[in-house]
Parts: C-alpha cells; sequence; structure tokens
C-alpha cells in the first residue's frame, strides 16, 4: 500500500507535469482592462471557457486592478496573478452567484472539474467587509432575504473567496488571500490538493476561516500563513459518507480568534492518517489543538509533531460528544502529540484585533486543557510526548471553585450534545490536564509549570484506565506537599 507521503509526492509530480506543457493567455488579450474601474466578470469567464476549450493553460494576471463577480473555473485552467496583480470581489452582493449545487456564495468557484489551479504572487482581495455591510443593507430593504443570525448574514450567503467541490489536482501557490466575507476558501471533496507559500489575511468579518479542507483525499498545506477571525486550519467532515484523509500539514503559522489546527465542528464522517509538524500558533482566543467528534465522526491515526504556541487561551482539547451523532458511534483514538512548548495567559489572548472571540461567560478561571469521551465511548490510545505547557496559575477558589471530593466530580456535567468548546464546562478542577473518559494514555516527558500558585491540582483522571503517568515534571510556585495527581474511577494506572 503506497503511503501517505509517497501518494502526496506523486500527486504533486502530476500537478507540476500538467504546468509544464500549459500554455500562458494574457487576461488583456480577452478585452480586460487593469485599471480596476470596471467588472469584469463575463471577459474573465469567457476567457477561463476559452482557454479550457483549447485544452488548458495559465490564465496571466498582469500587474493591475481587476474586478469580478463570480466566476467558475474550469479542468485544465490555473489562474496566475503577477506581483502587482490584485483580482477585488465586487462589493456589490448582486453580482455574487449562490450555487445551487453546493449551496454557498464564492467569488471563484470550481464544481467537478481537474488539474486547475491559482497560484501567485498576486492577490485575491474579497473586500468582505465591505460587500457584507451592503448585504446587510439590501437585507433591510428587503431585496435579499436573509435570517440575519446572530445579527449578520448566514455564512452561506456571503462570498467566500474561494469554493472548490469535488475537484482533482488543485494547486494553490503563492497567491494572497484577502478578506473574504465568509470563509476564505473551501476545498470540499476534492482529491489531490496541494496548498504552497500562501498568505491568507482573514479578520475582515465573521466566520473569517483561514482554510477549510472538508472531506478532501490527499491534502499537503505548507509553508503559509494565516491570520484568520475564526478558525486557522478547519478541516471538516459534512459528510457521513466521506472522510477527510491522508493529510499533510507543516511549516505553518496561524492566528486566530478561535481556533488553531481544528477537526471540526461539523465531523460527520470522520478525519484519519493526518500528520502535522513545525507549526505555530500565537495569540489565539481559544485552543492550539481541537479535535472534536461530535455529530458521529470516526477520528484516527493524527500525529502532530512539533507545536509552538504561544499567548492562546487553551492548547489541547480532545473531545468526543453526540450533537447530531444521528445513529452513528463516534470514536477517537490513536492520536500523538509530540515535540509542543505553549504559553498560556491571564488575559484574554487575541484583544485588539478586528474580529475577537466572545467575552466568556463568567465566573472562571483559567481552563487546563482537556481530553474528554463519553460515559460507555473512551477517547482510546493517546500519546503526550515532550510537551511543555506554561500556565498563569493564580486561580483564586473565591471567584470560581470546583472541587475534588468524589461527589463534586461527579457533579461535572458531561454536556455531551453541547457545542464543543474547552470552557463550556466553565470552572474545572485542574489548572494543568482534566481527563475524563479516557482508555490508553501516556504522558511521556510532560512539563506543567505555573508561574503562580493555583488552588487546584495539576491533573484530574476521571474513568481513565491503562494510563501511564511516570514521566510528568509539575513545577507549581509554594506547592510543597500538595497531591497534584487526583484519581476518580480509574484503574491501571502507572505513576
Amino acid at each position: 500500500m503506497m503511503s501517505i507521503h509517497k501518494y502526496l509526492a506523486f500527486f504533486f509530480f502530476l500537478l507540476t507535469g500538467f504546468q509544464a506543457w500549459s500554455k500562458d493567455y494574457a487576461i488583456t488579450d480577452f478585452g480586460v482592462q487593469r485599471d480596476g474601474s470596471v467588472l469584469y466578470t463575463t471577459s474573465i469567464q469567457r476567457a477561463i471557457d476559452a482557454i479550457h476549450e483549447r485544452g488548458g493553460g495559465r490564465l496571466i494576471f498582469p500587474a493591475g486592478k481587476y474586478v469580478t463577480g463570480s466566476i467558475y473555473l474550469k479542468s485544465n485552467v490555473t489562474l496566475h496573478f503577477e506581483k502587482g496583480a490584485v483580482l477585488y470581489g465586487s462589493t456589490n452582493p448582486l453580482d455574487y452567484v449562490k450555487d445551487t449545487y453546493v449551496g454557498w456564495q464564492s467569488l471563484i468557484f470550481a464544481i467537478k472539474q481537474e488539474n486547475i489551479g491559482i497560484t501567485g504572487p498576486g492577490i485575491i482581495d474579497g473586500r468582505g467587509f465591505i460587500t457584507a455591510n451592503n448585504m446587510v443593507t439590501l437585507i433591510h430593504y428587503g431585496i435579499i432575504k436573509d435570517e440575519l443570525r446572530y445579527d449578520r448574514p448566514v455564512e452561506t450567503n456571503r462570498p467566500e473567496n474561494i469554493y472548490f467541490r469535488e475537484c482533482n489536482n488543485v494547486t494553490i501557490t503563492d497567491i494572497t488571500l484577502r478578506d473574504a466575507a465568509s470563509w476564505t476558501q473551501t476545498y470540499d471533496q476534492c482529491k489531490n490538493v496541494y496548498v504552497d507559500n500562501i498568505r491568507v489575511e482573514a479578520n475582515s468579518y465573521w466566520n473569517n476561516d483561514g482554510i477549510d479542507i472538508v472531506d478532501c483525499d490527499g491534502v499537503v498545506i505548507k509553508n503559509s500563513w494565516f491570520d484568520a477571525a475564526d478558525d486557522v486550519l478547519c478541516f471538516k467532515s459534512h459528510s457521513p459518507d466521506h472522510l477527510c484523509q491522508n493529510v499533510t500539514v507543516d511549516n505553518c503559522v496561524g492566528r486566530s480568534g478561535a481556533n488553531g489546527l481544528k477537526f471540526g465542528t461539523v465531523s460527520r464522517g470522520g478525519f484519519k492518517n493526518f500528520k502535522v509538524s513545525n507549526v505555530t500558533i500565537y495569540d489565539t482566543y481559544r485552543s492550539a489543538i481541537t479535535f472534536a467528534a461530535v455529530d458521529g465522526a470516526e477520528i484516527e491515526n493524527i500525529e502532530v509533531d512539533g507545536l509552538q504556541a504561544i499567548n492562546t487561551g487553551n492548547v489541547i482539547y480532545l473531545r468526543i460528544g453526540d450533537r447530531r451523532s444521528a445513529g452513528k458511534t463516534p470514536f477517537m483514538k490513536n492520536i500523538r502529540i509530540s515535540n509542543v512548548y505553549a504559553e498560556v495567559p491571564d488575559f484574554k489572548p487575541d484583544k485588539g484585533y478586528n474580529y475577537e472571540g466572545p467575552i466568556e461567560d463568567l465566573p472562571r478561571n483559567i481552563s487546563p486543557a482537556s481530553i474528554s469521551g463519553m460515559p460507555g465511548n473512551l477517547i482510546q490510545d493517546v500519546t503526550l510526548k515532550n510537551i511543555t505547557i506554561v500556565y498563569p496559575g493564580g486561580s483564586d477558589s473565591i471567584y470560581a471553585y470546583r472541587g475534588v471530593t468524589p461527589v463534586e466530580l461527579d457533579s461535572i456535567p458531561e454536556m455531551i450534545s453541547a457545542y464543543p468548546e474547552f470552557s463550556y464546562w466553565k470552572e474545572l478542577p485542574a489548572w494543568g490536564f482534566y481527563l475524563r473518559h479516557v482508555k490508553g494514555i501516556t504522558f511521556d516527558n510532560v512539563v506543567l509549570k505555573t508561574k503562580k500558585p493555583d488552588y487546584r491540582p495539576a491533573i484530574v483522571k476521571y474513568d481513565v484506565h491503562n494510563g501511564d503517568f511516570r514521566q510528568i515534571v509539575i513545577n507549581e510556585p509554594e506547592s510543597q506537599g500538595k497531591q497534584q495527581l487526583i484519581e476518580h474511577q480509574s484503574a491501571n494506572i502507572l505513576k
């Protein structure tokens, strides 16, 4: 069986091979001017169609400004934006299509195409803040129908910069993607997706994810930078009949008003065979790592090797729940997280950015990392190796309190149907790790530090079985003689 790395190297060879023999066409040869004063949706679409009909090639955008509404990329066509070229999205919401097949709006669509790409070093600027606010005006006038959920248009009614569905052999390189009105870019049920050296500036409007990979098979994301108002590297599974699988992420940097590396929240099929390495997450409101199986997902064989998380609200959050499982039994197993250094602040880590995460429902002290399954459905086979997490400490039992007696631990609600966030339990009884409903977990060279004393113990284990906690260092000021490891309804624990 071909390994994930050989498989991905093979499809990248195919992609670069196609690009090597394709012909170049200048967009200006199709009557498009470069001053940004005219909406050229029809002309750009005709250029794409013509190149597709001639067997394929690159549509070159020289330095200049170009404005368009929704366009559809076709097989064997690559859009290439030279240095100084900017493709602007129209600020008129009526210039965008809501595709009936995918149910979303986008600036650039591709549906059931192959051998396609978008390359730089130019810019695609959705001008989403202006477009979304113009849309709100049209909704109030009754021209556009929308429920204005949370006082903003629904995500599917706002244009993304890119939405590709059921496409094979996709290349996205060197481009800057800026200011979508919704998610920045979605690759949905695609095969062989290669993303390299892109820059995403997605802090313009609500729900600005950095990149969304939905039920894709064979994905590489590397050498890229993301600033996102919502989740950064977001993997989803919208279909119970599909998996998001065979994915490599390497050498990426991200900042988020939500999560860094996230599976979910929509998680109907599953996530398998991931290798994530050399990732930096900073100024991030929620978790650096969130894996959520709450809609029936199967999560298996996931490796994160090399994570630096500075100024993040939480570090690791693994969760099995039952929000919309529709009769499926979710599971999470064979998770390996290694070589992590993380610092959690005692203040809001995304404060000052355009779109911050919401103010929490307080009181609660700083939350620990948490790994939590469900009763009878335990997260299995987790290895944490070479992990250092620095917490602020200083939790106040008068401000918020959760005790560690059996009765107090049993009183913590399961909340298996709630939207999964590390903070939804509010106060938790540990400052380092809270483990519940877990089978087979190893802490290998895990260092937990606080800068100030904390009233809580470092680790609470509730319904944890077959655990090895012998390689732990706990460094809390003024804690001599304190019991740092608490067990409840647990068995076969080495410590």
